[in-house]
């Protein structure tokens, strides 16, 4: 079974895994998990308007 992006409304194929809490911040999801499957668009998307949350995380951990 192939799965599917989990934002609400979307149907696609599933591209990639995220932090559910970071989704969060961009999109409405349909479910309640710690991660998420993205299609490409959505993935895309979740990049763009998260970079500078990512680029703090990142920080941390050096």
């Amino acid at each position: 079974m192939e799965k599917t992006c989990e934002v609400t409304g979307c149907t696609n194929p599933s591209f990639k895994t995220v932090p559910a809490e970071l989704a969060r911040k961009v999109f409405s999801l349909s479910v309640d998990k710690t991660k998420v499957h993205l299609c490409k668009e959505h993935y895309k998307e979740y990049k763009k308007k998260t970079k500078e949350d990512r680029k703090i995380d990142r920080a941390d951990w050096v």
